[in-house]
Parts: C-alpha cells; structure tokens; sequence
C-alpha cells in the first residue's frame, strides 16, 4: 500500500500532496465499482449480486480505511491548503471503518449486506397465510397505515413489519463490535465520535449543537404533539388514544411515526383547500411523468435538464419479476453525469415531494462534479439532504397553479390548513430525525448494552417523540432494525439537521428572489421561476466539500452557524393557531 510520510509525522508539501493525489484517484475507481455492484444489488436483490456487493464494498472501505490512517501521518506535515483539506476528508470519510484483520474485515461487510438485504426482502405474511401474494412488503404495509382507519387493521401492519427486524439483532450486536474496533484503529473512540466527527468541530461540542437547535424548535412540536393527540382521542376514544401521555405509535399514518401529515384528513379542523394526491391520481399520472415535473422545477431556476442516461438507467417503479430496496435514494454512479434514483413511486403527493428531494441529490452531484474527487460531496451529509427539501417548501399553493396541479390557488383563509400539513410532515420529523443516532451513539458508545437495545429504543422515543409502542415490547423484538437506516448503517443526524437548514435556505432564498418578508409570510414564498435564487442555490452547491461547512452557509445565508429561528419565523401563524385549539386541554407526555 502507498505511503510516503516519513516516521513521525513530517513530510514535504510534495509528498503530502503525492499521497493525496494517489488516493483519491484509487478511491475514484473503487467508488466507481462498488455504486455498480451496489446499484444491481439494491435493483436485483440475490445472493450473488449481495456478495458481488460486499466484496465491491470490502475493498473500497478498507481502502478509505487504510488512506484514513495514512492520512493522519501528515498531520504535522507542511502542506497547501487544498491538499490540506484532502488529508482531512480522508481521515473522516469512512462510515463503518473495517478493522485491519482481513477475516474480521470480510465478516463485517458480509453483515452489512446482509441486514440490509434482509430489511429489503422483509415481508409480512398474515398468520396461516401461504399465498405469496398475500404478503406485503413495506410499502404495503405503510400504505395501510397511510390510508386506514382501523386501529385494528393499523396495528397488525404495524406488528407485521417489526416482526421482520429481530433476525437483524444478532448480526447488529457483531456489526458494533467490528465497528468499533475498525474506529479505535482511526483513533476514535467508537464509531459514533467518528460519525460526529465529519462536521467540523470537534463530537463533544457537535453533541452539544444538536441540543441546541432542538431545544429551539422543541416548543414548536410540542404545541403540534397536543393537537394531534387531542384530535386522535376524539376520533379513536380514550381506549386507544389517551388524552395524556404518549400516543400509540401506528395511530400516527407513518411505520416509524416519524411524518404525520397522512394523518390531515382524520385530525380535520384545518383544510388546505386542495388534495395533491387526488391531483395525481385523477390525472393518471405514471411514475416518470411525475419525476419530470419534478425536473421542471429545476429547470426553471436555470439548472441544465437531467441527461438521458437518467431517464434509462433510474428505477421509477417496483419490477414485478425481482426483489428490490424500495428505499427511495439517489445515486451518482461515476462521480460525474450518470445520475440515477431508485424508487417505487406511487401517484401520492408523498412520494412527489420525495422526488423533489431525491433530484436534489442528483442535483448537487451534478454541480460539483468538476472539483477533485475527494470534494465531490456536499459541504457536510445535512446539507445534501436539505437541497431537495429546500425547494419542496416552494410547492405553494400558488407554485401548484403556476405548474398546473390546480386551476386557483385557495385563498388565504386556507392556509393553516397549508401550514399544518407541512408542521405534520416537517415539525413531526423533528424528533424522530434526532433520536435515532441518539440511540447509534449510545450504542456504539457502550451505555446501551444489547440487553437493553429495545427498552432504550423505546425510552428516546418516549422523551423525545412522546409516542409508545402499541404493544407490550420486549428484548426479542429489535424495533430499530425496522427503519432502514439501522441496518444499512445510514447515519441519520443529517436528516434532523437537514430540516433545520432547509429552511435557514429557503428564507434565504426567498430574500433572493425578492419576497418581501415584512408584507408576505414566509409560508407563501416560492422560488420557481426565479434565476437569481438559481444562481445563489447554484453557486453553494458548486463550492462541494471543498470548504468547511460554516463558508457555504455564509455563501448562500450570511451567516455562519445553523439557525432553527426560520423554521419558528415559517410556522409562526401555525404555532398561535395550535396554542388556541390546545387551551385548557394537556400538553407534554
């Protein structure tokens, strides 16, 4: 293996280049096999095609393992500042480091691919049931909680996809061993410093940031939380939902509860005047037709039309012949223009909005695909994920005109209507996108132990979602196996932080584009249409990762630090309606 650094750590401008250089054109090509092999395994799920993978991301991790320990060699190192900020992203660019051991290597990737193969091929069959097509996978059974009413029905969806995650348990407990190992040989002290090491500051104080921003919003939710309880507790009595205390997990129309916003049409109160998804079905509208609508938002801000490559080579719907990860994700295969997603879009508003975010990936990629390869990533994981979000906060009822979902926008008397669908979807997230790396941390820190890894799931859910499972639960179950990114080792503070920037974006933006916040509320602000948002949105993404995260927020906001008072600014008249539909009746759990 390469390296050029001298004992102790000195070294020459050149020869920390050299390495730098070398790396990133072996992690280039290794990439570019691993998203090949990855993709026909997500696409095409087989026991071959999941060792091809494996073994596709067996050589690349090491590499960046390898690249990550060798990189630290140079921390004394004379060296310029591009190749200085290379060194860096090395030393903090694995997920799951491998320890040096190669059987100990091969075993955690082969575990890897498994728990998320066997998350993808997960299905429910009905007890006594032995027609396969009777069985539902987990878009199915999430559409029974999308649409049901039935607690009844609701809860056996529920049960019947936890019931495919406790197989996961034990290859888990091995999976944090071998990670951690793997972070201890980079220096680390287990794999979530690692993780919480990638933003620029040092874990202990990005520990410490997160609480900070969620106690800005905490109020905010807090209010939403009394309101759909109270609601639901009419709707389902005080059997089933308490007028008190945590609500029951499946009552909440997501698997994880983690958006709220299928819940609009049984909380009632608040019409926002429109159905999108209504819009969509009646139309006819199939999957591709839907993504290019969410291609023409793009285009309007001046962004160049997805390459061809896109339309062939994406999956825009669930085959019937194979099994796939349905997971929605966005890819870009060689680092430059082959840009795809993978979904298995349905005609809902939902999986709309998702296509706006998954583009947004794709459209980021395409923006820094001219910088060195180690910079071709967003300035921290939040922001890729904020992109798409960002503009599906433009999806106004008057943008939904303007593309033609609907001939006349509601009048403002509809609004919180508007409001609290987006709060069900946005402000509902909030805790959920918190506390699942709350739990990965303690984990892989070692104050959860595997003997409790259910009771302490359901305790952070508790504190901070206030909802309960709706059955008894024990340490036979392994309920955070149930959300993809436990198994596929996904971390997922970004999605928290992403919710937070995405509208420290979008008010940014829409200053840009000449909405005048004194006169129109925030809420009512849309960017389509606009080149000179286009041009700021643009100009952040091209930056990549080659700068520390605080200069492309300064870039696009002016300011230097993650601020949640837009997202308090955007739901403003929401929070003063929920305040008044809660007086007298309890709040908190």
């Amino acid at each position: 293996m390469y390296s050029c650094a001298p004992p102790g750590g000195s070294g020459s401008p050149s020869s920390a280049k050299e390495f730098a250089d070398k790396a990133e054109a072996d992690l280039l090509a290794l990439s570019l096999t691993e998203n090949r092999s990855s993709w026909i395994q997500s696409t095409h799920i087989t026991d071959d095609t999941e060792a091809l993978a494996a073994a596709a991301t067996e050589k690349r991790v090491n590499a960046a393992v390898r690249y990550a320990k060798e990189a630290a060699k140079y921390d004394s190192a004379a060296a310029d500042p591009e190749t200085r900020r290379k060194l860096t992203i090395l030393k903090r660019g694995v997920v799951v480091a491998t320890p040096a051991d190669p059987k100990e290597s091969a075993e955690l990737t082969t575990i890897g691919t498994r728990m998320e193969s066997t998350y993808g091929k997960g299905k429910y069959c009905p007890p006594g049931e032995k027609e396969p097509g009777k069985c539902k996978d987990v878009q199915g059974l999430s559409q029974v909680l999308a649409r049901s009413t039935n607690p009844k029905e609701m809860l056996e969806a529920w049960t019947g996809w936890h019931s495919i995650s406790p197989p996961i348990r034990a290859d888990y407990v091995r999976h944090v061993e071998l990670a951690n190992k793997g972070a201890r040989e980079l220096g680390f002290t287990d794999t979530g410093a690692m993780w919480r090491s990638v933003y620029d500051m040092p874990p202990e104080a990005f520990t410490k940031e997160v609480d900070r921003l969620w106690e800005q919003v905490r109020p905010l939710y807090v209010s939403l939380h009394a309101y759909v309880r109270q609601r639901l507790n009419a709707k389902y009595g005080d059997a089933v939902v308490p007028k008190s205390g945590p609500v029951p997990a499946h009552l909440l129309g997501n698997m994880w509860a983690q958006s709220w916003d299928n819940l609009l049409p049984v909380l009632g109160g608040a019409d926002p005047g429109f159905d999108l998804t209504k819009v969509i079905q009646t139309r006819k509208m199939d999957p591709k037709q839907m993504v290019k609508y969410g291609e023409e938002f793009y285009l309007s801000l001046g962004f160049q039309p997805l390459p061809q490559t896109f339309w062939s080579r994406s999956q825009f719907s669930k085959p019937r012949d194979r099994e796939v990860v349905c997971h929605a994700s966005a890819w870009n295969i060689d680092a430059v223009d082959d840009v795809r997603i993978k979904m298995c879009i349905e005609p809902t508003d939902e999986d709309l909005y998702t296509i706006y975010h998954e583009l947004g990936h794709n459209y980021y990629q395409r923006a820094y695909n001219k910088l060195p390869f180690l910079f071709r990533d967003s300035a921290n994981d939040a922001f890729h994920e904020a992109i798409g979000d960002t503009i599906q906060l433009s999806v106004t009822p008057d943008f939904l005109v303007k593309a033609g979902f609907l001939a006349a926008a509601p009048d403002a008397s509809k609004d919180t209507g508007v409001m609290l669908k987006r709060a069900l979807e946005k402000v509902a997230f909030l805790p959920f996108g918190l506390l699942i790396d709350q739990w990965r941390w303690k984990v892989y820190g070692g104050e959860i132990k595997p003997a409790s890894y259910n009771q302490a799931w359901w305790d952070l859910r508790l504190k901070y979602q206030g909802v309960a499972p709706p059955v008894a639960r024990s340490e036979s179950d392994f309920d955070p196996g149930a959300k993809y990114h436990v198994p596929a080792s996904y971390p997922y503070t970004r999605y928290f932080l992403a919710h937070i920037l995405q509208f420290q974006f979008h008010r940014a933006l829409a200053q840009k584009a000449g909405c005048d916040l004194s006169k129109t509320p925030l809420h009512r602000c849309s960017i389509y249409g606009n080149k000179d948002a286009g041009k700021a949105l643009a100009a952040m993404l091209e930056m990549g990762a080659a700068k520390p995260w605080p200069d492309a927020l300064e870039a696009m906001t002016g300011k230097r630090e993650m601020d949640a008072t837009a997202i308090i600014d955007y739901f403003a008249p929401l929070k003063k309606w929920l305040d008044e539909q809660n007086a007298g009746k309890p709040s908190g759990w």
